[in-house]
């Protein structure tokens, strides 16, 4: 009996695409043209599944193949073959209905998202972008903290351990590669909104055209369940079907045949006394339905329960191309603007994230509840607040409180015992002890130990003493299952989510305890690494009066240079160390102050200190030229240079070029030296001039061939930059050869470093009194030295 059903085999399939191809149609256009409703026997058609033999045909008509091309080859059916085959169309039908009465539901279930502080519902299409997931589940590597330390800050992402993670898989591509998903990931990653975009693909027939899509919110189901008296997710199902007049007989064939694609969200958030009763239901109906694909979502700390024959991926932190693609979508869809305006506010917003200054801003933007927090924050004045704390207070204010709140959910009875505000000091003691000792990976004993001994200090009637290292545990395990604000990065070790997160809280450990926790702040003025704790703590102070001028003190104390101490035993007198060590750094540092006393200028007094301090180091410096100091103080400073300023900044301009000459090089570099020589746009004294003119005119003339000339240069070179030199000390003060050993060198880079930190302290948004501030503007770059110093730096030769 011939087969009332053709399927393409597989050769045909890939001839079947080609020539679909080339008629550039959709799916949905061809099912026209075929004159069918739905797409579903195109879908089946390129899968290879069997089709109705008049659609198949007419199928091959359109596309213009013979079917007996494209077709398995035809086999004789017995009776039983076509009761089979009539049964499973049966099927198909049964599954065209429910999808067509169900497709509202899901739409309306899953079609939109809610987002914390936007007042209207917007469309998923209009805001999701494609996740990726992480195959191996970064809890259960095993690293030890050496592994996890072994990366280079680039590699780091700011210890934000962007890059050390497993290779990344489109999230879909993981649905269609396993039955069974148990997708893991951390507050605010991406889990439900990916639930909801499987579930309007489903429902658009983009994926699992031919199954029904349901999405349950566990939490629901375990609330509803226990109300009813009643844990059968196979009845939960059968409720929502049966006002589309769907018997559980008719969802026992659905499920027999897999039919359903089930879609189960927040496996975490179910009422811990129901969790039990949902894990068993859910072990019963995959063990059962076993044909049907199911999709589970679990923070990654809070999963426990091994779900046999389920595959478990982690959903990987945004990329930079994720969060532009989420950007550009936002200030589009969620700010209300044209298209055009949308893009371009989208734009002003990924180059202000690209600034230095904001990276551990595009560290948060890395989470999607925080990227759109900082969209969200940025909307309004299209700029970041000019205090940071602030917006990292409000990003922990969602994840510590509002984030549960909005889904209405209550978490465990340990971690809840404690308040807010004990909630916020123990995270700010873990941070201050970790990052002062440097750690940004702790064992999870370590972090135990540090929670318990927190714990010991509150009153009795909140801890018990004898489960005091139990709870220490389960707090750990908490902070992390409820907040995402610690980490497990491999087993048993752990860190803060963002390096931003336990700066933040370092800070505010400074801030608590300010009179006699800053002193201590104070002593890592010149460690890099504290940069953003000095900033966030000036910015948090009510009075940042006290942490500013204690900065200046430790900077003060970093400069101060005794001239005289005892005799030696001979008699003579000596010089400690201290001095042995930076003597040419103090000889540099008096002359900048000195040099810029002796000039007239509208400027900050510390802003020209700042300017000569950079433009005087050797080429060959880190800081040779950087003026990003100076224009933090003086930003006028950036744009044209007039008078002496200008002067001194194009005598070490021609300098540079005079040093950097060979005589290879010096043939086609004279126009250029010639030009760095030229000074008549510069309004100049006449013997500063007449002098300078006497040094150009010693030059050979562009028009020697190149030989003369590396030959002038190899006799001359030497001789006429040390008169270049000569002249500019003598009628500028300026050009000296600061013979600057390493040691000096990492000192003078230190001084620097602590003033420009100073500065950007000042001009952090932090609340200080007018009058401290003019004393501290007023001592930047200012030597501080004994009274003989005078004397000691006249006594030095250059």
């Amino acid at each position: 009996m011939a087969s009332r059903s053709l399927q393409a085999s597989e050769q045909g399939i890939k001839k079947a695409k080609q020539a679909f191809e080339r008629k550039g149609w959709t799916q949905e256009y061809l099912a026209g043209e075929v004159g069918i409703e739905t797409r579903q026997p195109i879908w089946k058609f390129f899968k290879g599944k069997p089709v109705d033999r008049h659609i198949f045909n007419e199928i091959c008509f359109r596309l213009d193949l013979e079917p007996e091309e494209i077709t398995v080859p035809p086999k004789i059916t017995t009776l039983l073959d076509e009761e089979l085959q009539d049964g499973a169309s049966k099927i198909e039908e049964l599954a065209a209905k429910v999808r067509s009465h169900h497709r509202d539901k899901i739409q309306d279930q899953c079609g939109t998202l809610r987002l914390l502080d936007i007042a209207r519902p917007i469309n998923l299409d209009d805001l999701y972008v494609d996740l990726n997931v992480l195959e191996e589940i970064t809890n259960q590597r095993w690293l030890g903290i050496s592994d996890l330390e072994s990366f280079s800050s680039e590699e780091f992402d700011r210890f934000g351990l962007g890059k050390i993670k497993g290779a990344r898989v489109p999230g879909l591509e993981a649905v269609e590669r396993y039955a069974k998903l148990m997708v893991l990931g951390k507050p605010g990653a991406g889990k439900t909104t990916f639930l909801q975009y499987l579930a309007i693909q489903c429902n658009q027939g983009n994926f699992k055209a031919d199954c029904i899509p349901v999405f349950i919110r566990l939490k629901n189901f375990a609330e509803d369940a226990a109300d009813e008296g009643n844990f059968d997710l196979r009845h939960y199902i059968h409720q929502e079907f049966e006002s589309y007049s769907i018997s559980e007989q008719e969802l026992e064939l659905l499920l027999s045949y897999g039919k359903i694609l089930m879609l189960l969200d927040g496996l975490d958030e179910v009422p811990e006394a129901l969790n039990t009763q949902v894990i068993q239901q859910i072990r019963k109906f995959s063990d059962k339905y076993y044909k049907n694909q199911l999709v589970l979502t679990c923070r990654i700390a809070a999963q426990e329960y091994r779900f046999r024959g389920f595959t478990e991926v982690e959903i990987a932190d945004f990329k930079p191309a994720q969060i532009e693609n989420f950007a550009k979508k936002w200030f589009v869809a969620l700010a209300k603007n044209p298209e055009e305006s949308g893009l371009k506010k989208a734009s002003l917003f990924l180059e202000q994230m690209a600034l230095p200054e904001n990276q551990p801003i595009r560290e948060l933007a890395a989470t999607p509840v925080l990227l759109n927090l900082t969209c969200l924050v940025f909307q309004s004045k299209a700029q970041f607040p000019a205090k940071r704390s602030d917006l990292y207070k409000q990003g922990l204010d969602i994840l510590l409180i509002r984030w549960d709140e909005a889904r209405g959910v209550k978490r465990d009875h340990i971690y809840r015992n404690l308040s807010l505000s004990n909630k916020l000091e123990l995270l700010s003691q873990l941070a201050a002890i970790t990052f002062e000792q440097g750690r940004y990976f702790f064992e999870e004993s370590t972090i135990g130990e540090l929670i318990a001994d927190y714990l010991r200090t509150l009153p009795k009637n909140q801890v018990n003493a004898p489960s005091l290292e139990l709870d220490s545990t389960a707090v750990v395990k908490s902070i992390e299952a409820q907040h995402g604000l610690l980490v497990e990065r491999a087993r048993q070790i752990y860190s803060f989510s963002h390096l931003t997160f336990q700066e933040y809280f370092t800070a505010r450990y400074f801030v608590i305890g300010a009179s006699n926790s800053l002193p201590k702040l104070v002593a890592h003025l010149t460690e890099k690494r504290w940069r953003e704790v000095f900033l966030l703590t000036a910015q948090m102070l009510p009075k940042a009066d006290m942490l500013l001028p204690l900065m200046q003190q430790a900077l003060e104390r970093l400069n101060e240079l005794p001239v005289y101490l005892s005799k030696s035993p001979s008699g003579a007198k000596y010089k400690p160390d201290k001095i042995a060590v930076n003597e040419l750094s103090y000889k540099f540092l008096s002359w900048v102050s000195e040099k810029s006393l002796a000039l007239k200028t509208p400027y900050k007094s510390a802003a020209v200190r700042a300017f000569y301090f950079t433009l005087a180091l050797p080429p060959s410096h880190s800081l040779a030229g950087d003026q990003a100091l100076t224009l933090l103080i003086e930003p006028q400073l950036g744009g044209k240079l007039e008078g002496e300023l200008a002067l001194d900044l194009a005598l070490v301009h021609a300098l540079g070029v005079a040093l950097a000459l060979t005589p290879e090089l010096f043939p086609n570099r004279l126009t250029a030296l010639s030009l760095a020589l030229d000074f008549e746009h510069l309004m100049v004294e006449e013997s500063i001039k007449d002098s300078l003119t006497e040094v150009k005119q010693q030059l050979p003339k562009q028009d020697q061939n190149q030989d003369s000339l590396k030959e002038w240069w190899q006799v001359n070179g030497t001789a006429w930059v040390s008169q270049l030199r000569t002249t500019m000390i003598e009628q500028r003060d300026i050009g000296h050869k600061w013979h600057l050993n390493q040691k000096s060198q990492q000192f003078l880079e230190e001084y620097y470093y602590a003033n420009k930190l100073i500065v950007e302290c000042l001009n952090s948004n932090c609340q200080l009194t007018s009058v401290v501030r003019q004393e501290i503007e007023e001592k930047l770059l200012l030597l501080s030295v004994a009274h003989e110093t005078g004397k000691l730096y006249n006594s030095m030769k250059i």
